[in-house]
């Protein structure tokens, strides 16, 4: 059974005790959360497409740690002026896991 559900305005493909990196939440460490944006559930070959959303539909999950990615660095260069400019940074990201996935 597996379940496409938007989070943070983008789509991930989901299993239940699946394991996935999503963009920042706003939920403290080891605490649940409930995304009711479901697109998609296949369950044993029978797919039920939502239009836009399922109605009904959830995904719960729970959240296991806050971490950081890598960096990424944005380099500025302008040829014979002499200006360059290195930076650089570090996106915030959630590890959570899927615990169930209602349709």
């Amino acid at each position: 059974m597996y379940a496409v559900v938007e989070i943070a305005g983008k789509q991930f493909k989901v299993a239940e005790n699946q394991s996935i990196y999503v963009h920042r939440l706003a939920a403290e460490e080891g605490s649940k959360v409930s995304f009711d944006r479901v697109l998609l559930v296949e369950n044993n070959g029978k797919t039920q497409v939502g239009t836009p959303l399922i109605s009904g539909g959830s995904v719960e999950a729970k959240v296991l740690s806050h971490v950081k990615g890598d960096k990424v660095l944005v380099f500025k260069k302008k040829r014979r002026k002499g200006y360059a400019v290195k930076r650089g940074h570090r996106q915030q990201f959630t590890r959570i896991q899927i615990e169930s996935i209602k349709a």
